[in-house]
């Protein structure tokens, strides 16, 4: 996926520490002229949002959207359920993979790409309580690794 004319609105940073990330894929959504509006402010969030399949179709649910505010009366509703615009294939690809034992869709980011709203979504496994603790030692070891060849590059000791 390239990076050009990508405006990042909101990224889900706890998907990454819950999940071990199998696979992503960016879809479309179906909104509203208000919610477009909203999202394009910044004000959206993805804290408690999850992909679920009904009928062969891709939807997202528990992603706020605030509301619009000089839309007044023609407002959205915050918390709808939205369709992810996918090919037949990928729902139904994706969707089987996801039936498997431990498999969920998470949402890990939501941005721009040449004025229209796209979701990257991932196949992604739970992590155990052990392995999130194993990725912060890791990080942490990292962060001393590079704060001391930093320190012996600049050539203080």
């Amino acid at each position: 996926m390239s990076e050009e004319n990508v405006k990042v609105i909101v990224t889900n940073r706890k998907a990454r520490h819950e999940y071990h990330i199998e696979d992503t894929l960016e879809a479309g959504i179906v909104l509203t002229g208000t919610e477009i509006k909203s999202i394009r402010a910044g004000r959206a969030s993805l804290q408690e949002a999850y992909v679920t399949v009904q009928d062969e179709e891709m939807w997202i649910l528990g992603m706020h959207i605030a509301t619009y505010n000089p839309a007044h009366r023609e407002n959205h509703d915050p918390v709808r359920p939205r369709k992810l615009l996918m090919h037949d294939y990928e729902i139904k690809r994706w969707a089987d993979r996801a039936q498997q034992r431990g498999y969920t869709i998470v949402p890990l980011r939501l941005y721009l790409r040449r004025g229209r709203a796209k979701l990257e979504i991932a196949l992604a496994k739970g992590k155990k309580l052990y392995d999130k603790r194993e990725t912060l030692a890791k990080r942490d070891a990292q962060r001393r690794i590079d704060r001391e060849l930093s320190k012996h590059q600049s050539g203080r000791r």
